[in-house]
């Protein structure tokens, strides 16, 4: 089984928890859909608010994490032959943890996977990816299929999102090599933040070492395969 999977956090510290859980699972030519907003107890700060459009009001009478539909959807299929396709997969992973619950399946990051597979973007994020590799094109068709207006329900609108990218992934590489390039780190090119944004990370390596050496000492979060690569250029 692919279980196209997204959340929704309350913000993005390791104190934040989970507060939508969106899931549009395919097994064979059955598709399985699943929409929850958890109160985990941790107040949504206003700019997690502000991407998400999910307020504290709206989380009040909803249940725990484990006790969603979505949680137990993922408990029935946590097993070794069910895939979780996810952007940035490692994350959400991660926060189902400190949620309590341990996934023993498989996983697809499509973030990891694009940048490998289509490294010239500019851009790696899921809603320019949309636009960029013009996913939208079939969403009109994938969202006849849902009941409601998935558009209002950002977790799930991402899922679907994210299962239109799996699907333009899987015409340049099969299956079993998406899973490979999900665990391999990449080479970056380009910086996308900061005063070097745009700038080629080799380049910068050459003449301003020091800035590279301090990104390393002084981010902690900062991201695996950022940090992999400017590793790899300053050695």
């Amino acid at each position: 089984m692919l279980i196209f999977l997204d959340l929704e956090t309350t913000g993005l510290e390791d104190i934040d928890k989970i507060c939508a859980v969106g899931i549009i699972a395919v097994d064979d030519a059955k598709m399985i859909v699943k929409y929850d907003l958890v109160n985990e107890a941790k107040k949504i700060s206003s700019k997690a608010s502000s991407v998400n459009h999910i307020t504290n009001e709206m989380l009040k009478q909803k249940p725990k994490l484990k006790d969603s539909d979505a949680y137990k959807f993922l408990e029935e299929h946590n097993h070794e032959d069910s895939i979780i396709v996810a952007h940035n997969a490692k994350f959400g992973i991660k926060m189902l943890e400190l949620g309590g619950f341990i996934w023993h399946g498989k996983a697809i990051d499509t973030l990891r996977t694009t940048k490998h597979l289509i490294p010239e973007c500019e851009y790696f994020s899921l809603q320019f990816l949309r636009y960029e590799l013009k996913l939208y094109r079939d969403e009109s068709r994938e969202t006849a299929l849902f009941e409601n207006n998935i558009l209002e329900r950002k977790a799930l609108h991402d899922a679907l999102i994210t299962k239109l990218l799996y699907k333009y992934l899987l015409e340049i590489e099969p299956q079993n090599r998406l899973l490979e390039l999900s665990e391999k780190k990449v080479l970056m090119q380009k910086f996308g933040f900061g005063k070097y944004a745009d700038k080629h990370i080799e380049e910068i390596s050459m003449y301003d070492r020091a800035y590279l050496e301090w990104m390393l000492c002084n981010i902690a979060e900062l991201d695996e395969d950022l940090r992999y690569t400017i590793e790899y250029y300053l050695d």
